[in-house]
């Protein structure tokens, strides 16, 4: 019985201090963070490269989505309903 109370004695300095829960939640959020970077480019040489590409592509559908409204064109759809009776 008395051989477990020597082991006892350093238990206080083994207990890992948690931090408060705001740095608990930031270092969360970086971690998710970092995980959700490195799966959506997994298999990506450049991922620079990726990532310019989607924002230029971005701009342009953008352009076009404006040069569209504003110029009063864009899809025209007609229908044409033929009844026989």
């Amino acid at each position: 019985m008395g051989m477990c109370l020597p082991c006892l004695g350093g238990a206080a300095d083994d207990v890992v201090v948690t931090p408060d829960p705001e740095t608990r939640r930031q270092q969360l959020a970086e971690a998710a963070e970092k995980r959700q970077k490195e799966t959506a480019y997994r298999g990506v040489k450049n991922p620079e490269a990726v990532e310019r590409k989607r924002k230029k592509q971005e701009e342009a559908e953008k352009q076009a989505m404006t040069t569209s409204v504003s110029g009063g064109g864009g899809l025209k759809v007609s229908c044409l309903f033929i009844l026989k009776l």
